[in-house]
């Protein structure tokens, strides 16, 4: 194998990894939201664990996080808004990368 295919290697390693990271991140993200937003809802416990794997679920109806952020804004029904669910994700962004790191690292 030449120096070239070894970097293209490594450079596809690193794309799939961080790939892989960013994806978790995404999960571990919508995870918190949920659970935040089971406590605006008074869901506790079990159910509370229930509603978040149901808002982990719901980004995989489309691309981009817009799915989300209905479902959540739907089962606050006014509790919360849209932009202050969209202002809450990206709060919860850095310390979902954070729980992951610390996971693997």
């Amino acid at each position: 194998m030449t120096t070239f295919d070894n970097r293209e290697n490594a450079f596809e390693n690193k794309f799939a990894h961080d790939e892989e990271m960013m994806f978790k991140a995404v999960a571990r993200r919508n995870k918190l939201l949920g659970l935040w937003a089971a406590e605006l809802m008074g869901k506790s416990g079990d159910d509370a664990t229930e509603y978040a794997k149901s808002v982990v679920l719901a980004d995989f109806e489309e691309a981009g996080h817009e799915d989300v952020v209905r479902k959540v804004a739907k089962d606050l029904d006014g509790k919360a808004d849209a932009d202050a669910i969209r202002a809450k994700m990206e709060e919860l962004m850095p310390v979902a990368k954070n729980q992951i790191m610390n996971e693997v690292g």
